[in-house]
């Protein structure tokens, strides 16, 4: 008889090895809420045939197959919007495996991969277990202690050029002899984002995940704002002199927004991550409105040399490559602003 072994995804990265082994399938009455691991099985395949294991690889999914992921909602302007389902049938909404029912999607994507609810997972008497329960506690802040050098990299939306953005500013730093950190504030729990800060040179990383969400689109935006400290902090317990942040999605999301009006005082520098040169002046408009720091433009924008030159004329401010801040451009984003007479 052939037998089908559970496929373990990203965003039970932080349940422990000991933990896991002691986990099995429990009963599932109808109820769901964000954080909790579930255990679905696959139907019809769409849009993710492959999914992330907890250390980030790509897995072949197949019809019957039981994945084990966490109920969770999702922003995504390119891809799906989709919340935490009501009933047994529901959609893998991302690779890492974020479970939850598609509301809307982008007309590029194809259908979402279908699966059926077998039950929670579940540990000794059968209680029903979450990220939650895995989380790191928030680290203490010493208020007398030197918070690191601490870089934002926002955009305009999904795809704009963010992960990669902060992976260059992550490698200019590296290079410059410093030990960096990268976190990921907001989004859905990745593992390629991950590999890029380590690939990159990250002395240490930490993200959301890592404080009890497998996605953060839905919680409250004070937890949001904590979350954001207690990684920088985290970061920087780890020996880390600068520290890297990236924020999911665009200015017009809400969350996003709430955490930008957030970084003037926590952030020594803020990135923007534009598409071209009208998103980024609106983008770059908006930040100085909240207050952030914005100091450079990067991202998809710097493809174009002539869309380089638009943006720097009607920001005003410089436009960087991912390979300008590799090279040395990102230490000096750190720097202290020069004063204009």
């Amino acid at each position: 008889m052939f037998r089908v072994c559970p496929k373990w995804t990203y965003v039970t990265r932080t349940l422990p090895s000991a933990a896991a082994a002691a986990t099995t399938i429990g009963p599932h009455d109808g109820r769901a809420q964000a954080g909790e691991f579930v255990v679905a099985r696959v139907g019809r395949l769409g849009a993710h045939d492959h999914a992330e294991d907890p250390n980030g690889r790509r897995v072949r999914l197949y019809p019957g197959d039981l994945v084990i992921g966490a109920y969770g909602n999702r922003y995504a302007t390119d891809f799906y919007e989709g919340y935490v389902p009501t009933g047994t049938l529901t959609h893998l909404l991302t690779a890492g495996g974020l479970i939850g029912t598609v509301a809307a999607a982008h007309q590029a994507r194809g259908e979402p991969t279908e699966l059926e609810v077998v039950g929670r997972l579940v540990g000794p008497g059968l209680r029903p277990l979450s990220a939650e329960d895995f989380a790191q506690p928030f680290p203490s802040t010493d208020p007398a202690a030197r918070a690191p050098i601490t870089v934002a990299v926002l955009g305009t939306s999904m795809n704009a050029g963010k992960t990669t953005t902060a992976a260059a500013i992550v490698r200019g730093f590296a290079r410059a002899g410093l030990a960096v950190g990268a976190g990921k504030v907001t989004g859905s729990g990745s593992g390629k984002d991950r590999w890029s800060y380590l690939d990159a040179g990250a002395h240490a990383v930490a993200d959301f995940l890592d404080f009890g969400m497998p996605s953060t689109f839905g919680y409250p935006k004070e937890r949001l704002g904590a979350t954001m400290t207690a990684i920088r902090d985290s970061l920087a317990s780890q020996g880390c002199d600068a520290v890297v942040l990236e924020i999911a999605d665009g200015l017009m999301q809400e969350e996003t927004a709430w955490l930008a009006r957030r970084l003037s005082g926590f952030a020594d520098a803020a990135v923007f991550a534009a598409v071209d040169a009208l998103s980024a002046s609106s983008g770059v408009t908006a930040l100085r409105a909240m207050g952030a720091p914005v100091r450079a433009v990067s991202g998809l924008v710097t493809r174009s040399p002539l869309a380089t030159r638009e943006t720097t004329a009607v920001t005003g401010l410089p436009v960087l490559s991912p390979g300008d801040l590799a090279d040395g451009a990102a230490v000096r984003l750190a720097a202290p602003e020069p004063v204009v007479a």
